[in-house]
């Protein structure tokens, strides 16, 4: 599965970025595509993901805050993040897997965030 991904960059604390992952050829439905981040000894942490039926997850630290949504035809996921803050200051990598279980099968090569005054 290739993961393609684009946005990223840096922002002040309140301000707000958007993600966007292309993933051509993905086709497991049963499968979210969405974003983790690292979390130190723990590896990849699920951030949100979105099924095709339009499913979503979100990490209890991002609701509220981040906003995911799907484009089937093109199968690209956007990740709208507002209200950013210093700890989501991170390296955001596009995923597929099953979220609500932990479970990160590919992801991308990541594009990082960075949340600073």
């Amino acid at each position: 599965v290739q993961l393609v991904e684009s946005g990223g960059g840096s922002v002040q604390p309140g301000g707000s970025l958007r993600l966007s992952c292309t993933a051509p050829g993905f086709t497991a439905h049963n499968y979210a595509l969405g974003w983790a981040r690292q979390v130190p000894g723990k590896g990849l942490e699920w951030v949100s993901g979105i099924y095709s039926d339009g499913i979503t997850y979100y990490a209890d630290s991002v609701k509220g805050r981040f906003t995911i949504s799907r484009d089937n035809a093109r199968i690209t996921v956007y990740l709208q993040m507002d209200s950013l803050k210093s700890e989501d200051t991170n390296v955001y990598y596009c995923a597929t897997g099953i979220p609500q279980l932990g479970v990160v099968d590919h992801w991308g090569k990541g594009t990082p965030v960075t949340v600073s005054s």
